[in-house]
């Protein structure tokens, strides 16, 4: 990874066994130390301890990101730790109801927002202070939902082009203070619950999990889905100095199944 990130100080949001984990390593790897968010302690230990393998820090905050006081402390928190934050990666996530809009329960969507677009609003305005002091940037995790409107996905799209919406405009409101905000948008990520799925639906078709995993494969251009290292590599691209006249954007980490 060389040293995109030198020395730099990353706060990842959502830190889970999958993209979160990757994000947070991957950083480290690139020379980063590494503030990790989420609500589950056992979590954020594990990932705690493979950043420390990589020779970089890592600080654990248990976090609920939906709450004021609680995205408050993980500021002060990063602060005491580390003095600086460069980045804030908003990667937590909760799945939407998964229905159609003619159908779906409107308290289950305004849930939904809570976590996936409003606690990024949350989190981004209480660190922009520390960011522009350091001339840094926000990356927002989006979804190859933007790419599409499949049936019962329209709740899940909703959420993920508000949060777009959220990241154009955060750009265009913070780049006068010399803070960037992007966007990755992931398609398929080949991890252990993609794999558990694919089992599943294998099972209930009475064939091999390899013929799944070939039949969505076959609709990408690289005939391969992506694993969470290869997104979350395009989140340290872009909180490197590599992407510092990159702002506003959002780019599409897929293989090539969708082209924007």
């Amino acid at each position: 990874m060389g040293e995109f990130l030198q020395d730099k100080v990353v706060v990842v949001s959502g830190v889970g066994p999958g993209l979160g984990r990757s994000i947070a390593v991957r950083s480290a790897l690139a020379g980063a130390d590494i503030v990790l968010a989420a609500r589950t302690e056992s979590v954020l230990a594990e990932v705690a301890e493979e950043v420390a393998k990589t020779g970089r820090r890592a600080v654990a905050v248990p976090t609920d990101i939906t709450d004021d006081a609680s995205a408050e402390k993980l500021v002060k928190v990063a602060l005491e730790s580390f003095g600086r934050v460069d980045t804030l990666v908003n990667n937590a996530f909760a799945i939407p109801p998964m229905d159609d809009l003619v159908n779906v329960d409107l308290d289950a969507i305004r849930t939904g927002f809570e976590t996936n677009v409003y606690a990024a609003l949350r989190l981004t305005r209480l660190f922009a202070p520390e960011l522009a002091e350091t001339g840094g940037s926000v990356v927002m995790i989006n979804s190859v939902v933007l790419r599409h409107s499949k049936p019962t996905f329209g709740p899940y799209k909703m959420a993920k082009a508000s949060l777009l919406a959220l990241a154009q405009s955060l750009s265009t409101e913070l780049g006068p203070k010399g803070v960037r905000v992007n966007t990755v948008a992931p398609g398929y990520i080949w991890t252990d619950g993609l794999k558990a799925y694919f089992e599943y639906l294998a099972s209930e078709r009475g064939v091999p999990a390899q013929q799944v995993y070939d039949e969505v494969a076959a609709g990408i251009d690289l005939r391969r889905l992506p694993g969470p290292d290869e997104v979350a590599d395009a989140v340290v691209f872009l909180a490197s100095p590599l992407a510092r006249a990159v702002t506003g954007h959002c780019l599409d980490v897929n293989g090539g199944e969708f082209h924007h």
